[in-house]
């Protein structure tokens, strides 16, 4: 792959991004590319930002981003960065996808962030490759693109198709572009410039819950957090954690008393909520489904749970989101 072969020459990289994207992830894309330049005292890349329609982007955060130019089949250049976010299929149809086909051909390599994937995939451009995606919808991903190879990877390379997670695999991605065309002490400096240690690997899984520096400080309840977001949907009892810990359930309650000012318990509830949360606002599953993957026996305790937690039940939540007027959203969201 020439991409990642070591070489002088810059590289031209377009940047498709598509409304309600994270402006986190656009700047991972970017930012680090623009650093290596100021490093490297050259333009070791050159990048234009593109659209479907030449207009500009607004992001999650509302900023807008402006549009060098309209995505056409004349675009070309060695690298395509397709970064998605919320509602990609309210912003790619058919003829986008067709598009982008048609332009997939004059690139050298594809890359995609976040839902930048699900876009890749809809266009029939991953069939039969390896590749990631943001976490939260992993689970949907592979059932939806059967002849996908899904990672739980930070990123995943797989020839001249590159994928990333999220914003910050995303910056893992873009360094390690620098660091194999343009070697590693470029890469350092960059990172360096960012105070970003880069520590993770490609092949890290993403996880529900970043620990940061609860690892270090407390790894007993790092692992057992990574225990229970790994049982959502068939929750362990905290009995059976300390268990597979090597403690005692009242060790463990102490311990996370300590750590984090919560019984392990209610901790575990939080979790399969915020979870439970993501589903509601973030897909149109019925309650039902969304009730079994977050570890709840039926849907009134599952509703009984979410409205304690948030003051109003998963249904007009969603509806809310929407701007739905309740009863709107019918059978499939009760």
């Amino acid at each position: 792959m020439t991409l990642l072969q070591p070489s002088d020459r810059p590289l031209a990289v377009t940047y498709l991004i598509l409304p309600e994207s994270s402006l986190m992830s656009v700047a991972s894309a970017l930012d680090p590319l623009r650093a290596a330049n100021r490093m490297a005292k050259r333009a070791l890349f050159g990048w234009q930002i593109a659209s479907f329609d030449g207009g500009p982007l607004r992001t999650t955060c509302g900023v807008e981003v402006p549009a060098d130019l309209r995505l056409s089949a004349a675009t070309g250049g060695d690298l395509l960065v397709v970064v998605g976010g919320f509602n990609h299929d309210r912003h790619v149809g058919k003829p986008e996808r067709l598009m982008l086909r048609r332009c997939a051909r004059r690139y050298g390599a594809l890359a995609a962030v976040e839902t930048g994937s699900w876009v890749l995939a809809r266009a029939g451009l991953l069939d039969n490759r390896a590749a990631t995606i943001h976490w939260e919808t992993l689970e949907d991903f592979q059932a939806e693109f059967p002849f996908v190879e899904v990672k739980p990877d930070r990123f995943v390379v797989d020839g001249e198709i590159l994928t990333a997670g999220g914003a910050s695999p995303t910056f893992d991605l873009m360094l390690h572009i620098i660091r194999e065309r343009y070697g590693y002490p470029l890469a350092l400096e960059v990172a360096s410039a960012f105070i970003y240690e880069g520590t993770k690997t490609a092949a890290e899984a993403q996880h529900l819950v970043a620990l940061g520096r609860l690892s270090g400080d407390e790894p007993r309840v790092a692992e057992a957090i990574r225990l229970m977001e790994s049982h959502l949907d068939e929750p362990l009892t905290v009995a059976a954690i300390a268990r597979r810990l090597g403690m005692s359930a009242r060790t463990l309650d102490t311990l996370f008393q300590r750590a984090l000012g919560s019984t392990p318990g209610r901790f575990y509830l939080r979790l399969r909520l915020q979870a439970a949360r993501r589903l509601v606002l973030d897909t149109r599953l019925p309650m039902q489904e969304i009730a079994l993957r977050a570890g709840f026996g039926s849907l009134a305790a599952f509703s009984r749970s979410f409205k304690a937690s948030f003051r109003v039940s998963p249904r007009h939540y969603r509806q809310a989101a929407l701007g739905e007027s309740p009863g709107a959203a019918g059978t499939a969201s009760s």
